[in-house]
């Protein structure tokens, strides 16, 4: 019983506790998906540089496949492209050697 306890208990104390020390006017993500919050900082453009494309081609040769010029449009977002992926046998690109 002393085992079901303590833990019923710390989550309540950690419920009352955030509640009362959330600021109401920071904005809570989810509640409007569509909508920015005021303020928030926005990225108006990218450049990316020969050292950046050279390294998401890594392991392709020229020329280039057409499927491959989303590059030219691609942000700062997060993107798998980029990054090295399984270790050989599956590493067609050659990124783990």
């Amino acid at each position: 019983m002393k085992n079901i306890i303590i833990p019923i208990t710390l989550s309540g104390l950690f419920m009352l506790s955030t509640a009362a020390g959330a600021d109401p006017s920071y904005p809570i993500a989810g509640t409007a998906p569509y909508q920015r919050p005021a303020g928030a900082p926005v990225i108006e453009w990218v450049q990316h540089d020969r050292a950046w494309f050279e390294h998401a081609l890594t392991g392709i040769k020229r020329p280039y496949p057409r499927s491959l010029y989303f590059l030219d449009n691609q942000g700062n977002w997060y993107t798998p492209f980029t990054r090295p992926g399984m270790n050989p046998p599956y590493d067609l690109r050659g990124w783990h050697q």
